[in-house]
């Protein structure tokens, strides 16, 4: 059970107008958490973004920010196999 905003009575938690003083109920919006592709190219592409969005989804969009953050760290994987690579190539 909720209870209303302006008058303190009891309805249900799904009601969108009370049921006593008939005023709106806030609600929120939906927030859109699909931990899309996108992301994860964004990440990939600009890892600093990646990682800045991690850090700020991390509680709020947790599919959103594992997405951008395993982008991060895929390019952070691939510099620095490129650095093994480059530098085992320059000791030959």
């Amino acid at each position: 059970m909720a209870y209303c905003r302006h008058c303190g009575a009891q309805m249900e938690s799904v009601a969108t107008i009370c049921p006593e003083c008939g005023r709106r109920q806030m609600t929120t919006p939906a927030v859109d958490d699909s931990g899309s592709f996108g992301w994860t190219v964004l990440g990939c592409c600009v890892p600093i973004a990646g990682l800045i969005l991690w850090l700020v989804w991390k509680d709020s969009k947790p599919n959103c920010a594992k997405a951008a953050g395993m982008g991060a760290l895929i390019y952070l994987g691939f510099y620095v196999l490129m650095l093994l690579v480059g530098g085992c190539s320059a000791m030959l």
